[in-house]
C-alpha cells in the first residue's frame, strides 16, 4: 500500500476542464492542464469560463482555447470559492491573507483591479451573491462553529443564518432571491437544505445515502446540480480531492435525482455555480494522474 501511494504521489496531475450537456449527458473536453485548476464559473456571455489555479484567478476563452490572468492585486492566494456578480462587473474571491493564512472575502473588478476587503473576520469562504447584487452568502467559522452567514457586498456587520450542530456550508441564492440553498451534516450525512433568504424555514431537500455538497441552481431556478461522495468513502463533513464522485441533477422543488456524470474528482470539481447562461450545459473539472 505504501509503495502504491508513493507511485501515485510521483505521477503528474492532469486537470480536465469539461462541459456536459444536461439533456444527453454528453461530455466535451475544453482543455487539459498539466497542473491543478478548479471551480469554473460560466460568464453570462457564454464565451468564457473563470477558474482558479495556483492562488490566482483566470479567464478561459472557449473559442480561442486560451487563458488570461485576471489581475487581483494582493489576492494571490485565492481558493476555489469565487463568484461573479449578477451584472458580471465584479468578482468576489476567498483569499488566504498574508497575516495569518486564513480565508477572507474580497471583491475586485472583473477585468482586474484593486481588491476591497469585505469580511475582516476569518475564516470566511464565499459561495453566493444575491441576484440584486447587494448581499454575499458564505460559510464562516466563528468560535469553533461553521455556519452560514450573509453580509452586504459593501461590507459591514455579518448576519448569522444557521446555528445547528455540525458544519453548514455552501450557501447559494436561488435566481429569484427568495431562498438560499446550503449543505449541512445536521442529519448525520451531508445533505442539501433550503431556507428563506432571512434564514427561516430551513428544510432538508435530499435524503439519499450519499454525502451531497454544493447546490447550484440553474438560471431558471428549476434545477439543482450538486456533487456527491459515496457513504463511508469520506467523513460527512469532508469534501476531499481525488475521489470517485457523481454530479447529480434534481428538481429545485425536491424529488428524484438523475446522475449526470460519474468522475474522478471532488474538491475543485464544482465548488461554485457553473451552469451555462442558457441552462443547457454545466462546466466542471475532472482529474487524473499519469
Amino acid at each position: 500500500m505504501e509503495a502504491m501511494q508513493k507511485e501515485k504521489d510521483h505521477k503528474k496531475l492532469i486537470s480536465v476542464l469539461e462541459v456536459v450537456e444536461i439533456s444527453t449527458g454528453n461530455r466535451e473536453v475544453m482543455h487539459e492542464f498539466d497542473y491543478l485548476i478548479e471551480a469554473p464559473n460560466w460568464k453570462k456571455n457564454g464565451k468564457e469560463l473563470v477558474y482558479n489555479s495556483g492562488g490566482r484567478i483566470y479567464s478561459y476563452d472557449i473559442s480561442t482555447d486560451t487563458s488570461t490572468l485576471i489581475e487581483s492585486g494582493i489576492c494571490i492566494n485565492c481558493n476555489n470559492d469565487h463568484v461573479l456578480s449578477p451584472d458580471q462587473t465584479k468578482i468576489a474571491v476567498s483569499h488566504h491573507t498574508k497575516e495569518d493564512g486564513r480565508s477572507r472575502i474580497y471583491i475586485f473588478n472583473d477585468e482586474g483591479g484593486t481588491p476591497i476587503l469585505i469580511t475582516p473576520m476569518a475564516p470566511s469562504y464565499l459561495h453566493g451573491w444575491s441576484p440584486d447584487g447587494k448581499t454575499l452568502a458564505y460559510c464562516a467559522e466563528r468560535n469553533g462553529d461553521y455556519d452560514v452567514y450573509t453580509i452586504s457586498a459593501e461590507g459591514g456587520v455579518e448576519n448569522r443564518l444557521t446555528d445547528a450542530d455540525g458544519l453548514d456550508d455552501g450557501p447559494e441564492y436561488s435566481p429569484c432571491g427568495n431562498y438560499i440553498w446550503f449543505n449541512s451534516v445536521r442529519s448525520g450525512l451531508m445533505q442539501l437544505w433550503r431556507m428563506k433568504a432571512d434564514g427561516s424555514e430551513q428544510t432538508q431537500m435530499t435524503f439519499d445515502e450519499s454525502n451531497s455538497w454544493f447546490a447550484h441552481l440553474s438560471p431558471d431556478g428549476k434545477k439543482v446540480a450538486y456533487i456527491t461522495y459515496k457513504k463511508g468513502d469520506v467523513a460527512p463533513g469532508d469534501h476531499p480531492a481525488n475521489k470517485d464522485v457523481e454530479i447529480r441533477i434534481m428538481p429545485s422543488e425536491g424529488g428524484d435525482f438523475m446522475t449526470l456524470v460519474k468522475l474522478f474528482g471532488g474538491q475543485g470539481t464544482i465548488n461554485v455555480n457553473s451552469w451555462s447562461p442558457c441552462g443547457k450545459k454545466l462546466a466542471f473539472v475532472s482529474y487524473r494522474f499519469e
